[in-house]
């Protein structure tokens, strides 16, 4: 006898036997039990989370020789046939290679007539978005007024495409993905009847990456069997799958934490050697980063993996929960472009460095080199501001109202003399097209409300003696921006990327922080 695929092999037959959709299958047991049934039903989900597999249970429990049943007995012909293909009452079609509305007005010709041998004639279509406007159409005219004895069961991995007027006529189910831990309870049942030896972590290795789907979980089961000869075990899951044990994870983590950029290369290159597949790396990496962040929020973990949660309990103290934040958002932004990139050892490695060189800023810690700048700041007092003889021009300027040509003319002028009733300015003749009547009254006029009194404001046209306001925060702008260049090119990662990857540092994108 030929081997038949453990898919075929394991699917449910019964709605007891059938693993999760628990909120689908009691809604149905109970309209076969009151016979309380519908002429369409649709079921959606993605693929392989049991859609056709409840539409033939369905079928069997609508047929079957003992009666309308939510538990058809399996044992009937008409039980046996639908099991395995060949009841001629179940019109099964594939919408995604009959498209045509010649292929649905061929189908539907034989509605009217009764079944041939079953209770009931039922059009199973799966992938029914893939069916033309046109189709739809031909397909909607039998599904507002169906002859008592047809019912059609539809399936879609895309419900949003079908048309609403073919929805409103359906009772939808939409089906949910099967969580890893269903699906590992499941693989080691199989595994028990085949009587084929397995370990733990090898079936949670094969369940994730299932991503919940039990008939890929089934293939994924079917591919190991013969890559371990019949042994499931970690080590080659692992490297099957590509995937990697936690101890990479840890010691990636752990890297991060000390901003060892050196480390983090060369664990990149052990993974390259071990042939690991970056995708799933990161994916594990993002896992992580979740439970230390579920961690450092509730103090412990869920894991009841002991020595997982000491890992991750250790690394939450080890990694401020900023960092936490920062490197999962940096990651999900790095798996997304390890798609588009033909070297995703590359990918993940410019991940890994954007982790270290990018960091939170903490308003709360002292950064010397980064705070050169500090803005004046006045002095509340009850006594009348007045002008006096070591007036602060620039302070004066800070504190002044102004907008537009008023603004940039005061930025640009320094002080030459001040009395309790008048101001004199220097301007550069550079600068000279700032100053017009219009707009020294209107400085003018601002002065005078600041300080409550009338006030004569005079610019003179020549070099200021002293550095204006505007030359000011251009010099602190350079020397700010020359010491971030300082500190940058100081930074042992930055170090890293520049002489073990080629990298440089471009002054005209550096921006101290602010």
């Amino acid at each position: 006898m030929s081997y038949q695929v453990l898919a075929r092999k394991w699917r449910p037959k019964t709605f007891q036997t059938l693993s999760g959709q628990e909120h689908v299958l009691k809604a149905l047991i109970n309209a076969l039990d009151k016979n309380r049934l519908h002429h369409a039903y649709l079921f959606a989900g993605t693929r392989g989370v049991g859609k056709t597999t409840i539409a033939r249970i369905l079928a069997k429990c609508l047929n079957c020789e003992t009666g309308i049943t939510s538990k058809p007995c399996g044992e009937c012909s008409a039980c046996q046939e639908i099991d395995s293909g060949r009841f001629i009452d179940l019109i099964e079609v594939d919408a995604a290679s009959r498209t045509k509305v010649e292929d649905t007005r061929e189908l539907l010709e034989n509605v009217q007539y009764a079944p041939t041998r079953g209770r009931y004639k039922i059009y199973l279509i799966d992938e029914v978005h893939m069916l033309s406007g046109h189709s739809f159409n031909a397909l909607l005219k039998t599904l507002e007024e169906p002859p008592p004895h047809v019912m059609f069961l539809l399936a879609t991995t895309d419900p949003q495409k079908l048309p609403v007027t073919v929805l409103s006529r359906c009772l939808q189910f939409n089906l949910k993905n099967l969580s890893a831990d269903r699906i590992k309870e499941y693989l080691s049942h199989v595994l028990t009847e085949e009587n084929i030896p397995f370990e733990d972590d090898a079936l949670s290795k094969l369940s994730y990456a299932a991503q919940g789907s039990m008939r890929d979980a089934l293939s994924l089961l079917d591919q190991a069997i013969a890559f371990t000869h019949s042994n499931i075990n970690t080590k080659d899951i692992g490297s099957m799958l590509g995937t990697i044990e936690q101890t990479h994870i840890e010691k990636i983590l752990k890297a991060l934490a000390s901003h060892d950029a050196k480390r983090i290369l060369q664990i990149s290159n052990e993974l390259t050697e071990f042939g690991a597949d970056f995708n799933n790396v990161l994916e594990e990496l993002l896992s992580a980063l979740h439970q230390i962040a579920i961690a450092q929020l509730l103090s412990n973990t869920t894991s009841e993996d002991d020595n997982e949660q000491d890992f991750i309990k250790e690394l939450s103290h080890q990694i401020s929960p900023e960092d936490v934040q920062l490197y999962y958002q940096i990651g999900l932004l790095g798996r997304r472009d390890l798609n588009i990139i033909q070297n995703t050892k590359s990918g993940f490695e410019m991940t890994l460095i954007r982790m270290l060189a990018f960091k939170p800023f903490d308003a709360n810690k002292e950064a010397p080199t980064q705070r050169i700048v500090t803005k004046n700041t006045c002095q509340v007092s009850d006594k009348p501001k007045t002008v006096s003889d070591n007036l602060n021009w620039d302070q004066l300027v800070g504190e002044l109202p102004l907008s537009s040509m008023a603004q940039a003319l005061a930025l640009n002028c320094s002080i030459k003399s001040s009395t309790k009733s008048h101001i004199e300015l220097n301007l550069a003749p550079k600068h000279s097209a700032l100053l017009n009547e219009k707009v020294r009254a209107r400085l003018n006029n601002t002065i005078d409300e600041h300080f409550g009194s009338k006030i004569k404001l005079e610019i003179h046209i020549t070099e200021p003696e002293i550095e204006t306001p505007a030359a000011k925060a251009t010099r602190l702008a350079n020397e700010q921006h020359k010491a971030a260049l300082d500190t940058l090119q100081q930074d042992p990662t930055i170090q890293a990327m520049i002489d073990q990857m080629g990298a440089s540092l471009d002054p005209q994108h550096v921006k101290p922080a602010e």
